[in-house]
């Protein structure tokens, strides 16, 4: 009976239900544009690793970390009149160019760690192999927000600089910076692109103006709704900016989702005859709760993001939690209330008029009927092939977003890639090993570090190494100490070492590269930090949890369909098949954004990877919404099959109803999904058009045949239940309460009264 009230308080309270709605959602608009402030760029890392712990370390004990900032100088026309090229960083014009750009560097605050080629005596390691290009190697420090204004400063600063050099500006604050700019703007593009495509299509959706209007407002009332929550939880946690990305994309694509169920099943309880306020009551008690505890299912699989100590995942649940369910209290009690209001006008300023066919002469229902005829032959058809699209998933190669996720026209991409490519050394890919509780004084302790040092410099991968002792190449010190040096130590206990790699880090190159320096027989106790390192520890850290995040959403998503629907057969199968749905999705992912095909065409660089929290993210965002869509069809079918007992006749009529629904609720979710496939960015690119293709997988392929198949080939025990389920069932389900005569009689007999003490 909780939705037949909740329908009736709607009915009853719709002035005052939309008076809070309008009032509540200034007061989030309001509030919620704080969320950008308070959101952060990083949490692509465990906090609780290795590398994460050594990095503390170094900053704590030692006051250094790895540099942030690259400043590439290149001489050229400028350099003196020298043809472009052919200038030597030597050269008197850009020596003198370069201590002043030194200068200005170090009397910006928050600037530290400053380390200059020309600073230096001939360090080769800072100088491209042909003497035209050398780099400047600093740390930004303070808070993401700190970091973020001083590069803002310090690029405006350089990028005006009349010195007769050319200046870039590249590492991790660059970025970053980089990062945040593209994505900002890629945002931008996706909305001015999805929002006109998506008004046109939920006209035609709905046919009608007033109906295609409704969405709107739930669409409002999530996005802003989520980000008030997300400042809110933002100013108490760790929140991922990207999160953002989300909170767009689902905020309009599920409130038109749960909207078109709502709307679709108001205008057909009208068509039976109700009137508008009986319709809603009833529309509430039926598809209301349906949406409800599919909010639930859809919030539940994104909840299993939580378990992972990477706050960049755990932001997905932050932000994709409280949109689901804003949308759905949206959606289960403003949207009724409004319906009470508009009444039969919702059907005003329509254009289709069209006669709706009889039930059982629908496309969906002879689709069923023919799927039901031949369940074994279609079954193992459609799992071969979804299994064999999916097989390229078995060559994938995990890995962490690197500067190529970038467009090629980002500077701090263009940096990276000539350091790589002129450089012995790529200075922005050093790292660090430390040993916060390593002596640092005495005869054996700098001999214990000396052979320590020369082995890690031997190891394949690495340029050179740095440390209280010396500077090490190919397994040999080649500098002894300088006063540079003494930095390196800590007092008399403690010391670390820099290593700087000729291998990217984030490859399998520099995986190998760290593992190898991890299995090394150091005399005491190291950590080794840096991206390599990171990535190593991401993975770990995914790995470990992911057993419990499948778990949790395999256990919740069992109960709460067992609730809804009291069967035992119905939960393992919606589980099976929504897997066998993102089979092809996770192959092609590989196939296109690892291997690269058809990178050409979507604009992007294949690195040989695959971002390591991608997949994972991705699998509990589209396992939520395939749940969303399997609970409105089974919902339907539910049903028909209490009412005449016939499985097949059900299981046609249930699709017939919800067919062209689900699809075009696919296709508009499709559509603001694949907005961000236009992104400049590689992994927000795969983010859209993985979940485009999941769900358009899910409403087509998997609920047009798959369900069909084994709703045909279970039968009756679809619905089965052992006894002790069933009585748990019986005193805990969530089932529909009361006749819909009598909810019809009781909601009209409310609405009489209401029009007489209102006196119309």
């Amino acid at each position: 009976m909780f939705f037949t009230n909740l329908g009736r308080f709607a009915v009853r309270r719709r002035r005052l239900v939309l008076a809070l709605t309008v009032l509540l959602v200034l007061v989030a608009g309001a509030l919620g544009v704080g969320a950008f402030d308070t959101l952060k760029s990083s949490g692509f890392d465990n906090p609780n690793s290795e590398s994460a712990r050594a990095h503390d370390l170094l900053e704590s004990q030692f006051g250094t970390g790895d540099p942030n900032l690259v400043v590439l100088v290149t001489t050229g026309a400028d350099a003196g009149g020298s043809t472009a090229g052919t200038a030597s960083v030597n050269s008197p014009a850009v020596v003198a160019a370069a201590d002043q750009l030194t200068a200005e560097l170090r009397a910006v605050p928050n600037v530290t760690d400053l380390v200059s080629y020309w600073s230096l005596d001939d360090n080769p390691q800072l100088r491209s192999r042909d003497g035209t290009k050398a780099v400047i190697l600093a740390r930004i420090t303070g808070t993401d927000s700190d970091i973020s204004t001083t590069y803002t400063d310090i690029a405006e600063q350089l990028r005006g600089s009349k010195l007769d050099v050319h200046i870039q500006l590249g590492g991790l604050a660059a970025v970053s910076d980089d990062l945040g700019t593209q994505i900002g703007d890629d945002l931008a593009k996706a909305e001015g692109l999805s929002v006109p495509v998506t008004l046109v299509l939920l006209i035609l959706v709905f046919g009608g103006l007033i109906a295609a209007g409704m969405p709107l407002v739930v669409a409002l009332i999530s996005v802003v709704g989520t980000l008030f929550s997300l400042f809110v939880i933002g100013s108490i946690t760790d929140v991922s900016i990207y999160s953002i990305n989300l909170t767009t994309a689902l905020g309009l694509g599920l409130a038109i989702d749960y909207s078109l169920f709502i709307v679709n099943r108001f205008r057909e309880e009208l068509a039976k005859g109700r009137t508008p306020h009986a319709a809603v009551v009833r529309t509430v008690e039926t598809a209301g709760r349906t949406v409800a505890f599919s909010a639930f299912v859809v919030a539940a699989s994104l909840s299993a993001l939580l378990v992972f100590p990477l706050y960049f995942l755990r932001s997905f649940a932050y932000a994709g939690m409280s949109v689901v369910l804003i949308a759905a209290l949206g959606a289960v009690v403003t949207l009724p209330a409004l319906l009470a209001v508009v009444g039969g006008r919702v059907n005003r300023f329509s254009f289709r008029r069209r006669q709706a066919k009889p039930i059982g002469t629908g496309f969906w229902h002879r689709l069923a009927h023919g799927v039901m005829r031949r369940p074994v032959t279609v079954a193992v058809g459609t799992i071969a092939v979804l299994l064999l699209l999916g097989s390229p998933f078995f060559q994938v190669n995990f890995g962490l977003s690197t500067v190529t996720a970038l467009p090629k026209s980002a500077e701090s991409r263009q940096v990276s890639e000539q350091l790589a490519a002129d450089f012995d050394t790529n200075s922005g890919e050093s790292f660090a090993i430390v040993a916060g509780q390593a002596p640092a004084s005495g005869t054996a302790a700098r001999a214990a570090i000396d052979a320590y040092a020369v082995e890690v410099s031997g190891v394949p991968g690495v340029g050179q190494v740095d440390t209280l002792t010396g500077t090490y190449r190919a397994g040999a010190r080649v500098a002894e100490p300088t006063e540079r040096n003494a930095d390196y130590a800590s007092g008399d206990t403690g010391v670390y070492l820099t290593v700087n790699a000729s291998v990217a880090q984030r490859s399998s190159a520099g995986e190998r590269l760290v593992a190898t320096i991890r299995q090394l027989d150091a005399p005491f106790a190291t950590g080794v930090e840096g991206s390599a390192a990171a990535l190593i520890d991401t993975k770990a850290a995914i790995t470990d949890r992911l057993p419990i995040a499948l778990g949790v959403i395999a256990l919740v998503t069992f109960v709460l369909l067992f609730l809804i629907f009291g069967s035992v057969l119905v939960p393992l199968k919606a589980i099976l098949l929504n897997l066998l749905s993102l089979t092809a999705t996770f192959g092609a992912m590989v196939w296109i954004f690892q291997q690269g095909h058809g990178s050409g065409l979507l604009d992007f660089t294949a690195d040989g990877t695959l971002d390591v929290s991608m997949p994972i993210l991705m699998f509990c965002i589209a396992f939520g919404l395939s749940m969303d869509y399997e609970v409105f069809l089974l919902s339907r079918i539910k049903e028909e099959y209490d009412r005449t007992g016939d499985n097949t006749h059900a299981v046609a009529t249930g699709l017939e109803r919800t067919g062209r629904i689900v699809t075009a609720a696919a296709a508009l979710l499709a559509v603001t999904f694949l907005a961000f496939g236009i992104s400049g960015v590689t992994f927000i690119k795969m983010f859209g058009l993985g979940l485009a293709l999941a769900v358009v997988m899910d409403a087509t392929i998997i609920r047009g045949l798959l369900v069909p198949a084994f709703m045909r080939l279970a039968g009756d025990a679809n619905w089965w239940a052992p006894a002790w389920m069933r009585r748990i069932h019986d005193r805990f389900g969530i089932s529909e309460g009361g006749h819909e005569d009598a909810i019809d009689l009781a909601a009209a007999l409310e609405v009489e009264r209401e029009m007489v003490g209102a006196g119309r």
